[in-house]
């Protein structure tokens, strides 16, 4: 893991007041970001609920009023209102507090422009450089976690602060502050999280699971998975995974649309009868058209957002189904799908190719492997969706397995810790096709394990099937 130390575990969810689960970064309710906020000091010291004084009877000892802050000048601790019944120092009954909500976070600049780069033994070659590039590049990305102020540190006005209005969102930290637009607490300027930090989702035969990891400030991958029956009565299981480009403007909104346009697009073609590949790659251009709309809308419509630079927003995408037997492919970008076989002693294997600066090297013969991935332009990508791409060129492949097995379908932020189809399959769960949303998570899991310096996605699904005998039928496009 990536932190220098660990801290003790909450008892309840500063968010929603329930108890965690042990080990969990993310609440199970609320989805509150359990890593932000510092846990209570097990020291805390003991409150008394004062009541009216009473007039000091004759010969009573005056004694001085108390200060406002101790030695330390640290403002003096405070009981929630109701935490438990009572009147404050002024004798006033404890009012109920509002119900804090999750709410949306807002994040920091983006990288620089994309650029061109290529080899000096190749012609130049169109190249978008993500900062999601160098696993271990903190600094390069530009990115960092954003650690929660204590709202006990916070600065203290001479008067309290105003009650949110009623329906008004309240600060998960100091359940008092109002939360801005923006996604700031205006007491103690606490960031909320974000419903995008981690999400996941189980249907019966696949199941996904995004996370955004330990170093970028918010989640820009997404995904969609879903079922739909062929003209045949049988099923079709579908899964998409998106990763936006760092480098460009709003790639949490372009891989959100791309997951949407390309999923919406196969329930619409599956259960008309048209192919699985056919259908896969005119999802892809649906999500290419989603992608370009997000540089068309006016100048004016993100002014608050005017500190970025104004590049097309853009992502990669890749996807499977799952449908008459046959396992469908399809991808634009770095984002990869894996074979793994439930008899983990049959070979596993990549069933993509990256559109990336060192996959093209290696494709051309200009250098081996081990040369173009240690090279800093390695993970530059060459295809991704957005309106500055120069040409759309989808890539589908179809497959027939022979025996039951796992697809995995990741974003690089978890096969950059697991690059190899044999180290791959060496962190999927052994039980991954009975519980595919357990193995998941714990993929996830890896990643984070590994330094999450990526967001992290993966979908899962189980491919069962009677064994026929060896070999496979593979018809690449």
């Amino acid at each position: 893991m990536s932190q220098s130390h660990q801290q003790p575990a909450l008892s309840r969810c500063p968010g929603c007041e329930e108890p965690p689960v042990a080990g969990d970064l993310f609440c199970g309710v609320c989805g509150y970001d359990l890593s932000a906020v510092p846990a209570r000091p097990d020291d805390r010291p003991t409150m008394a609920i004062t009541v009216p004084p009473a007039a000091p009877a004759a010969g009573a000892v005056r004694w001085p009023a108390a200060e406002e802050t101790d030695s330390s000048d640290v403002p003096a601790p405070v009981v929630r209102p109701a935490d438990v019944p009572g009147t404050d120092s002024g004798g006033r009954p404890l009012a109920e507090p509002d119900t804090p909500d999750a709410v949306s976070g807002r994040g920091a600049a983006s990288p620089p422009e994309p650029v061109r780069a290529g080899g000096p033994e190749a012609e130049a070659v169109q190249v978008r450089h993500d900062d999601r590039a160098d696993p271990g590049g903190a600094e390069a990305s530009l990115d960092f976690a954003l650690a929660a102020p204590d709202p006990r540190a916070a600065e203290h006005a001479a008067a309290p602060a105003a009650a949110p209005a009623p329906g008004a969102k309240v600060c998960v930290a100091c359940h008092s502050g109002r939360v801005d637009p923006d996604g700031y607490c205006e007491n103690c300027g606490h960031a909320q999280p974000r419903e995008r930090d981690h999400m996941e989702q189980e249907l019966d035969a696949v199941a996904a699971v995004s996370d955004r990891g330990l170093r970028h400030h918010r989640n820009e991958d997404s995904f969609a998975v879903s079922s739909t029956a062929l003209p045949d009565g049988s099923a079709a299981v579908v899964a998409i995974v998106c990763d936006g480009v760092s480098s460009a403007s709003r790639p949490d909104e372009a891989s959100a649309a791309a997951a949407s346009a390309a999923n919406e697009a196969l329930l619409e073609s599956l259960p008309r009868g048209t192919h699985p590949q056919t259908a896969m790659h005119e999802a892809i251009v649906a999500a290419s058209e989603a992608v370009n709309a997000l540089a068309q809308e006016p100048a004016g419509a993100r002014e608050h957002d005017a500190h970025r630079h104004q590049n097309a927003p853009a992502c990669t995408l890749v996807g499977a189904i799952m449908a008459g037997g046959l396992l469908i492919v399809g991808w634009v970008g770095d984002s990869r799908v894996y074979w793994v076989p439930e008899d983990r002693t049959r070979p596993t294997a990549r069933l993509t190719e990256d559109d990336s600066w060192a996959a093209q090297m290696v494709a051309a013969g200009l250098m081996n492997e081990a040369e173009a991935y240690a090279d800093e332009r390695a993970h530059a990508i060459t295809g991704w969706l957005g309106a500055d791409a120069y040409e759309l060129e989808p890539h589908t492949a179809a497959f027939k397995p022979d025996r039951p097995g796992l697809v995995v379908v990741c974003t690089d932020g978890l096969w950059n810790y697991a690059e190899s189809a044999e180290e791959m399959a060496a962190a999927v769960p052994a039980d991954a096709q009975e519980q595919p949303l357990r193995a998941a998570q714990m993929l996830v899991g890896h990643a984070l394990d590994g330094g999450g310096h990526d967001n992290v996605t993966v979908a899962l699904l189980p491919f069962a099937v009677r064994p026929q005998g060896a070999g496979s039928a593979c018809d690449t496009v």
